[in-house]
């Protein structure tokens, strides 16, 4: 299951982030987004979904997002 199908207030584990671009790699990883960390969707919105990882509360777009896989 992706983030993207994720419901809202649920934690869940990352498995795996599927993205071939190491620049995004790279920024998902600076955010604490990666393979064994805990990640809540707050809400979904149009273009993707507003997420709680660690201590913070990021905008993540549905590309991004359907990557994210829990």
């Amino acid at each position: 299951m992706t983030l993207k199908d994720a419901i809202e207030g649920i934690e869940y584990t990352i498995r795996q982030i599927d993205t071939d671009d190491e620049e995004m790699d790279a920024f998902l990883f600076s955010l604490g987004c990666y393979a064994g960390e805990s990640i809540t969707v707050i809400s979904h919105l149009k273009g993707g979904c507003v997420v709680s990882i660690k201590d913070g509360r990021y905008n993540i777009d549905n590309q991004l997002a359907s990557a994210i896989t829990i």
